[in-house]
């Protein structure tokens, strides 16, 4: 049964220090990663515990179209003078390497996420390295399936445990795997510290999503490729963003955002939600979002694939986005 209160004397002895089903989730992750894992009751959690190791008025390197709730944290600590922050294209490696003179943190996502931009991480994590930086990878979209960032360098990979790793879209958790056992000492602190302590059934649940990962990653990028093929070939699509791997991608619309709402209202197998990395296949406006960066279009539809019929898939968008040419058509005239 899970407990929040343990024997004296034992490795554990309160659960926000850490607790057996927490201990098995992250043995698990650090093998994955090959690091050594801490988890947290959220990927917001995770990723606030890695800022707060910045000194203050350490320079942030960060990706300019990186998730909402990380952009809008590093911009709020940059406004009270926490930090400093450089914004980067992380495709643009030069860019990256410029950017990471002096600085105390170099925070990359690739594929980023929702612009599907893919850095090339071993040059950038090197140009990191060779500043001084510490670096962080946001592998959630990835997963540990399709790339390993520790073993090309990189001393920190964040997940959003609650996405691909736990799967079935019922668990809020993220997790720090960290390349050297002290700094993830480092990291566990900060979560005892800060209160982020993920609960034992959720691990345990993350640890029953984690034993169909490589099932799902392989079907559900399966679909994602054929789809995509099919997508950029649509009248109703003016982009199609996807790197020819992994689980998202993006479209844009040519009808702009109100063909993009139409598209999420009339899906019938989709479901229009946040969120990415469930056994369902999710799609959403991200503009839709008022935080979301202003480098994102308007009629940006971000894409999930779940582990559904591709076939089955690709009927329902297909007909949908024909409804929005239909739609505009009207609206046209």
């Amino acid at each position: 049964m899970p407990v929040s209160t343990l024997h004296a004397g034992g490795r554990w002895e309160y659960a926000r220090e850490g607790a057996p089903t927490t201990a098995a989730l992250e043995e698990a992750l650090g093998a994955l990663e090959h690091g050594t894992a801490v988890a947290f009751s959220s990927g917001m959690a995770a990723a606030n515990a890695v800022m707060d190791l910045v000194p203050v008025g350490g320079l942030v390197v960060a990706p300019s179209a990186a998730y909402t709730g990380v952009a809008v944290r590093l911009r709020e600590l940059r406004d009270t003078g926490r930090i400093r922050l450089a914004i980067v294209d992380v495709d643009d490696t030069e860019a990256v390497r410029a950017a990471c003179a002096g600085a105390a943190l170099l925070w990359l996502e690739s594929p980023t996420n929702p612009l599907l931009q893919v850095a090339d991480l071993p040059a950038c994590i090197a140009a990191g390295r060779d500043a001084g930086a510490r670096v962080l990878v946001d592998n959630t979209f990835a997963t540990p399936m399709l790339q390993q960032p520790l073993l090309i360098g990189a001393d920190l990979v964040l997940h959003s445990v609650t996405k691909a790793l736990s799967g079935h879209s019922d668990v809020l958790m993220g997790a720090i795997v960290a390349s050297d056992p002290a700094l993830a000492e480092e990291v566990q602190v900060r979560r005892v510290l800060l209160g982020a302590a993920p609960g034992a059934f959720d691990c345990y649940l993350a640890l029953r999503g984690i034993r169909t990962l490589a099932l799902r990653v392989e079907r559900a990028q399966h679909s994602a490729r054929s789809i995509c093929a099919r997508l950029v070939d649509h009248p109703a699509v003016s982009r199609v963003r996807y790197p020819g791997w992994g689980t998202i991608a993006a479209i844009e619309l040519e009808g702009g955002a109100p063909a993009a709402d139409r598209l999420a209202a009339s899906v019938r197998l989709w479901v229009h939600a946040t969120s990415l990395g469930g056994v369902e296949s999710l799609l959403e406006r991200r503009r839709r979002w008022p935080l979301e960066s202003h480098v994102v279009p308007e009629s940006l539809v971000r894409l999930s694939f779940g582990i559904e019929s591709a076939d089955d898939l690709w009927r329902d968008l297909d007909a949908a986005l024909t409804a929005t040419l239909t739609a505009s058509g009207s609206t046209s005239d």
